[in-house]
């Protein structure tokens, strides 16, 4: 069976939380449930690194701004983990090339990466503070539910991946207006506490 359809969903949801990805995948390989899991992400160190960095995304994930500079962060980080990850598991079954995996895992990622930094900032300049933990908490069970799903049914998991994909795609697209209106309002804000930083306060 061709590992395609799993490389393509890990690549996707790598680009949401890489960390939970490289958990996950450790953590059914090392318990026996999947047998297409390299022995390089079953090693203890590679599972006690990724669940600690998974915690940190958890907790950055959910905090206003915070998270965009997070994504930020991991704008290379992702897609080099999808693709790193997308060659371990040609590897590792011998019917896709390394880095034919490579390449699809890393752009998959990539774009669902970009997928959830655009709409991260859009939230970002919503009034209210729950948007964040509602749409992080939704990422992380996606996230698992999809890797989890696509142990058992890989050419399934894919196709939802996919359609997920587009769907962010389609969204982030009429997202761009909001976001370049609310850069605008920030540089304005800038620009605003400059000139009065300059001029001074009032004379009375």
């Amino acid at each position: 069976m061709s590992v395609l359809p799993l490389v393509f969903t890990s690549g996707w949801a790598s680009g949401i939380n890489a960390y939970a990805v490289v958990l996950l995948l450790g953590v059914f390989g090392a318990t026996g449930i999947s047998d297409e899991v390299p022995e390089a992400l079953q090693r203890p160190d590679v599972l006690i690194v990724a669940g600690v960095l998974f915690v940190c995304e958890a907790v950055a994930d959910k905090i206003p701004y915070v998270d965009s500079v997070w994504d930020s962060v991991h704008t290379v980080i992702r897609p080099v983990s999808g693709a790193v990850v997308g060659a371990l598991l040609a590897g590792q079954s011998g019917s896709l090339p390394d880095l034919a995996a490579g390449a699809v895992g890393g752009s998959t990622a990539l774009a669902s990466h970009a997928v959830k930094a655009g709409t991260r900032m859009a939230i970002n300049t919503s009034p209210e503070p729950f948007s964040n933990v509602v749409m992080s908490t939704a990422e992380d069970l996606g996230v698992g539910g999809i890797i989890s799903f696509a142990m058992f049914y890989p050419e399934a998991a894919a196709i939802i991946a996919a359609v997920l994909l587009l769907l962010g795609l389609f969204l982030l697209f009429f997202l761009v207006s909001r976001i370049r209106r609310f850069r605008r309002r920030r540089a304005q804000r800038r620009e605003e506490k400059r000139l009065a930083a300059r001029t001074g306060p009032p004379p009375l």
